[in-house]
């Protein structure tokens, strides 16, 4: 770029100290050197070219690379929300069959001390026919009373575990959370990145536009002054 604006430089001030053709507003310029130095503004300028060739480069590498974490910021909050949602519902499941089994358990405990209760009363009811009457019947009430008590706990216990299912409800929420974020990211790099390239590419675009808008006034004053052939190289 330096020697673009050199050339300008060097072009403007041959213009300017040319000598004057009497009687009209022309000058006599330096053909040869006009147009080396023009050449030389051509030359430069494709350079120029590839420097926003490589930022539009740059461009796509870093849109790329941002795309390619967000995928993997994406892919890993998938696999980490499955993951937890697997060993939250086999946790839930375990809890539910060991609810289930202990329940089982003392319903069948309760119901065979009741058993074993009632037929010791029973067995006392018929030794003893007055008094053993009595305590037969109190017997029997009591193995009710701990069969009752027994069944009631059980169901106790199983309420209290089947609740413990309100794990796999926190872990969907969580996954969600960590998805929600990955996108939330991928969103915000993808911005700054359009940002940064649009900034650089606008500067270029002026400093292009300027170097054009100079080269043009030079091949007009050139023009105008010794009615050379139009180049457009």
């Amino acid at each position: 770029m330096y020697r673009v604006f050199e050339a300008l430089d060097e072009l403007v001030a041959i213009v300017e100290e040319a000598r004057g053709v009497p009687m009209t507003a022309g000058c006599v310029v330096p053909r040869g050197d006009v147009l080396e130095l023009l050449d030389d503004v051509r030359d430069a300028i494709p350079g120029e070219l590839d420097d926003a060739q490589d930022v539009i480069d740059h461009r796509d590498k870093l849109v790329n690379d941002a795309r390619e974490q967000s995928e993997n910021a994406v892919t890993a909050a998938n696999q980490e929300a499955e993951a937890t949602v697997s060993g939250a519902r086999a946790e839930a499941d375990r809890l539910m069959a060991q609810a289930r089994d202990r329940a089982q358990q003392m319903v069948a405990e309760a119901q065979a001390e009741a058993e074993r209760t009632v037929d010791d009363g029973q067995r006392e009811y018929e030794q003893m026919t007055g008094r053993a009457r009595a305590d037969a019947e109190r017997m029997v009430v009591a193995g009710q009373t701990s069969y009752d008590r027994a069944v009631a706990d059980g169901e106790s216990e199983q309420q209290r575990l089947v609740s413990q299912t309100e794990v796999v409800q926190a872990a969907r929420a969580e996954s969600a959370r960590i998805i929600d974020g990955a996108h939330d990211e991928s969103d915000r790099l993808r911005g700054e990145c359009d940002v940064y390239v649009d900034n650089k590419l606008a500067t270029f675009e002026e400093t292009l536009a300027g170097t054009l808008r100079t080269i043009t006034r030079g091949r007009q004053q050139l023009r105008a002054g010794t009615g050379a052939p139009d180049y457009r190289g």
